[in-house]
C-alpha cells in the first residue's frame, strides 16, 4: 500500500467551509507534490475530499486569538490532513 496526502486550508474551522490553500503529496510515484500552484483548489471544501474517498486524519487545534492580536496575520490555521491507499 502507498499513501498519498492532501493538506488542505479551510477558510473555516468547518469542513464545508472554503479551500484557501493546499498542497499534495502522492507516494506512489503518479506525481510530483503540488503547493496550491493552481488557480482552482483540488476541492471546493473539506467535505468534496470525504466524498471523493479521501480520509481525514488530523484537524488542527481551535485556538483562540491572543487578546488584542484578533487581526494580526500569520499562519493559515485551520488545517485538515487527509490521506488515500492505494494498492
Amino acid at each position: 500500500m502507498k499513501q498519498q496526502v492532501l493538506v488542505l486550508y479551510l477558510a473555516s474551522s468547518a469542513l464545508d467551509s472554503g479551500v484557501v490553500g493546499w498542497s499534495r503529496y502522492d507516494g506512489t510515484g503518479d506525481s510530483r507534490p503540488t503547493t496550491g500552484d493552481s488557480d482552482e483548489p483540488p476541492y471546493e471544501t473539506g467535505l468534496a475530499a470525504l466524498r471523493d474517498g479521501w480520509r481525514l486524519f488530523q484537524a488542527s487545534q481551535l485556538l483562540p486569538p491572543y487578546p488584542g492580536h484578533e487581526y494580526d496575520t500569520s499562519f493559515l490555521k485551520h488545517e485538515f490532513l487527509f490521506e488515500k491507499l492505494e494498492g
